[in-house]
Order: C-alpha cells, then sequence, then structure tokens
C-alpha cells in the first residue's frame, strides 16, 4: 500500500513538474514572438495604417525612413532616381533634413540639383523634396522631379523676351520713319523714300504675327481632325507659286520631279514632269505652309542664278508607307553647330541675311511641329559652301497607296522625268542626285554654287 502511495505521489509530482516546464515554455515562446527583430523594423507593418496605400497613388517619389536612417519604403520611382541605394537614402541634403524633422518634428522643403544617373555629360535633375514626421518614429520623404517643369518655364521666358524683341525692332523703325516723314513734309522724294521704308517694316510686323499665330495654330491644334488626301503635286506647285516673284528677281531656276501644272517658269527656266499619284494624309494648310517654308528658305538662302529642287518619293517603312519630299538648294550651307539649333524658334543662323530677306526665325520651327503632328519628322543635310537638303517625311494617304497598287505602270513615270531633269541646263540635277547620299540612297544635295548660262 505504502508503495503504490508513494509511487502516485511521485507521478503527480512528475506531472506537475512537465505542466509547469510546459506552461514556461509557452510564456517564452510567446515573448520571443511579440519581441520586435531586426528585419521586423524594415517590413511594411511597422507603416501606419493606410500609409502604404496612399504612397502607392501618388506621382512624387516617396521614402520613409526610421531611427536609424534605414530605408523602411521606398516606391519605384525614387530607385529611379536614384535616391535610394543599398537600403540607404543617398542624397546627403536629404538623409540630413530627415534627421533634422526627427529631432524636431518640424516639416523641411528644399530644391536640388541633383546628377543624372547613367549619363557622363554633367545633366541635372532639378528636384523638390519634402521631408515630415510620420508617427513618433519614422520620418517621410517626398520627392518631385521638376526637371520637365524647368525646360519648358525656360522656353516659355525665351519665347516672350524673343517675340518682344521681334516685335519691337519694326514698331521702333516705323516710329522712327514715321518722325522722319513729318519732318520731310516739304520734301516729295524724301516722303516717298520713308513711306516704301515704313511699307517695308509694316509688311515684316504682318508676317512675324502672322507666324506666331500660325505656330501657336499648329502646336495646339489636331491637324487630323481636317484630315484629307492631299496631292503633292498641288502641294509643290503652290509652294513654288509662293516664291515665283523672289524666284524671278534672283533668276533661280526651280525644278520639280512631282506632277506640277505646266506653264510653271521662273527665273531660268523650269522642268516639271509627272510622277506616280503621290498622297499625304493631314491638314492641307498646314502641309501648304511647312512645304512652302522650305522652299522659300532654300530661294532665300541660294546665290542669284543656282537651281532649288524638289523631289518626292514613295518609301517603304516599318510602321506603313511613307512620302519623302526634298528640298535641295546650293546656297551658303549650314554649319554642324547650327544643325543642333536651326528647328528652334527664333533662331537664325545668319541673322543679317534674315533681315534683309524678311525672315521672322519662325519658320522652320514650323515645319517642324506640322510633321510631328502629321506622324512624320524633317531632317536635314547641309555642307557649308556646298547647299542643303531638307527632307520631310510623312504618312502617305491610304487612297493613294491602293491606287498606285492598281497602276504600277505610273512607277515608269519617274524615270523618264529622272532622265528629262539631268538633262537640263548645264547637266547638273534638277532634283536631289541618285550618286551618293547624305541619308539615303535616294537624294543627295545639288553641287557646289554655279553660276548658270
Amino acid at each position: 500500500m505504502d508503495v503504490n502511495a508513494a509511487v502516485a505521489a511521485a507521478a503527480a509530482i512528475a506531472g506537475v513538474l512537465t505542466g509547469v516546464i510546459a506552461m514556461l515554455a509557452f510564456r517564452w515562446s510567446e515573448r520571443d514572438q511579440q519581441r520586435p527583430t531586426r528585419t521586423s523594423l524594415h517590413t511594411d507593418p511597422v507603416l501606419p495604417p493606410g500609409v502604404d496605400t496612399v504612397l502607392s497613388v501618388l506621382r512624387s517619389s516617396a521614402v520613409v525612413l526610421d531611427e536609424a536612417d534605414a530605408v523602411v519604403k521606398a516606391s519605384s520611382a525614387a530607385y529611379a532616381l536614384g535616391l535610394v541605394r543599398g537600403g540607404k537614402l543617398a542624397v546627403e541634403p536629404m538623409l540630413q533634413m530627415a534627421r533634422d524633422t526627427r529631432r524636431d518634428g518640424e516639416i523641411r522643403q528644399v530644391e536640388l540639383d541633383l546628377p543624372r544617373r547613367g549619363t557622363g555629360r554633367g545633366e541635372a535633375l532639378a528636384v523638390s523634396a519634402r521631408v515630415a514626421p510620420l508617427g513618433s518614429r519614422l520620418v517621410l520623404l517626398l520627392v518631385e522631379d521638376l526637371t520637365e517643369a524647368r525646360r519648358i518655364e525656360a522656353v516659355r521666358r525665351d519665347f516672350v523676351a524673343n517675340v518682344s524683341h521681334e516685335l519691337k525692332t519694326p514698331v521702333g523703325a516705323l516710329s522712327l520713319l514715321s518722325e522722319a516723314v513729318m519732318d520731310a513734309s516739304d520734301d516729295p522724294e524724301a516722303v516717298e523714300r520713308f513711306a516704301g521704308r515704313m511699307q517695308i517694316e509694316a509688311t515684316r510686323l504682318t508676317n512675324l504675327v502672322q507666324e506666331l499665330i500660325d505656330l501657336s495654330r499648329v502646336q495646339n491644334d489636331d491637324p487630323l481632325e481636317d484630315a484629307e488626301p492631299v496631292r503633292v503635286g498641288e502641294l509643290v506647285a503652290e509652294a513654288i507659286d509662293r516664291c515665283r516673284h523672289q524666284a524671278g528677281t534672283k533668276q533661280i531656276t526651280m525644278a520639280a520631279n512631282v506632277g506640277v501644272s505646266a506653264g510653271l517658269e521662273e527665273g531660268a527656266g523650269r522642268r516639271t514632269g509627272g510622277t506616280a499619284d503621290l498622297r499625304i494624309w493631314g491638314n492641307r494648310g498646314q502641309l501648304a505652309a511647312a512645304l512652302g517654308n522650305l522652299v522659300e528658305n532654300a530661294v532665300n538662302y541660294s546665290p542669284a542664278r543656282t537651281r532649288v529642287g524638289i523631289a518626292a518619293r514613295r518609301v517603304t517603312a516599318p510602321g506603313g508607307e511613307l512620302i519623302e519630299i526634298a528640298v535641295t538648294d546650293q546656297g551658303i550651307g549650314i554649319s554642324d553647330k547650327d544643325k543642333e539649333r536651326i528647328f528652334e524658334r527664333f533662331y537664325r543662323v545668319d541673322p543679317a541675311r534674315s533681315r534683309a530677306t524678311g525672315g521672322t526665325g519662325l519658320g522652320l520651327a514650323i515645319v517642324k511641329h506640322v510633321a510631328a503632328s502629321h506622324g512624320g519628322e524633317v531632317t536635314v543635310w547641309s555642307s557649308e559652301g556646298q547647299g542643303s537638303t531638307f527632307t520631310l517625311r510623312l504618312p502617305e494617304a491610304g487612297a493613294a497607296r491602293d491606287r498606285a497598287q492598281q497602276h504600277p505602270d505610273l512607277d515608269d513615270d519617274n524615270d523618264d522625268l529622272d532622265d528629262d531633269v539631268e538633262n537640263d541646263g548645264a547637266g547638273q540635277s534638277a532634283h536631289p542626285s541618285r550618286a551618293t547620299s547624305p541619308d539615303s540612297t535616294a537624294y543627295q544635295t545639288l553641287s557646289a554654287p554655279e553660276v548658270l548660262p
């Protein structure tokens, strides 16, 4: 009996010990689970409720830092800007702002210029950084990229300054000439001379205002709202008519390889012929203005008794058929440094010549915007002293492609025209020749300036 009691007592004691040990182990495990670890401090659950969702929809780059300056949360844009590297905030001024804000709780904001990642050209990113406390231990950094906004603002300032200068010049001239007319009221010849100058300045002012209106229209309007198939031959004929007087005065021969109306003679003469019925899909008025500007520039910047050629062809591109229109001159040419800027508004390669010809510096800017808004492009090849070739590439109208497929024999006219034009005058090519080409196998500039017989 005593033995049984002793066994029972021993079993009871063992059970109690087992229970106590199990309870202690459970409590210890529970304490370990509740204790924060190094890893848990850098995971999403430490963020206040809803913060993660808000940060995901912000346009700004967002970074959340803990009390050890480690990154708890960072948006993909923050990594793209190079703000976060190796789990740390990589921009020292922003890191110092975060520490100051954590210390006193004040919201801080600063604008900085950061080096652009992946470029060695010294380009900088303009950013605005704002730091605010997030809870008791965290700091939130929001960074906004201001680079594009600053660029647009600089363009706007330059545009306003240039417009003010360009308007001031003819207005000032008109004011001075009107005073001269008043002082010379008893001299009819002087009055007539000053009145002629006033008319020139008034025309210059009118042209500037009109080109400003045209530039604003091509920048703001959608040309495809009023798009239609436009015949290339009609555009070329209109551009040539626009320059009829200037070309005739300088005895410049204008030659085209597109089907323009017969009987259009300029300067020393013009050769025309038929080609396939090329059509462009777009706004007729804008397309005519763009091509007219190119032809007008070619005439204005060419010496007397030289040639200006206009050539058109259909080319195959990955996105569909394109129409290339090349305008070639034997003018003064464009230097490499100027070629990078000639499509800027109000930029002039030769300001003195622009004043003499009444140029505003907006013509090529209009061409660039028209080409871009029609899904095309404009390129330039030039050599100083030899001339320039401006090439417009624009989408072809679908109806024209279908017609060309139904009448493939029309392409033969192109070869006949090439022979006719190459035999014109002293044997020079009246359109970009088919020898070595600056940008394709079909176009090249005309030869160096040469006085025609």
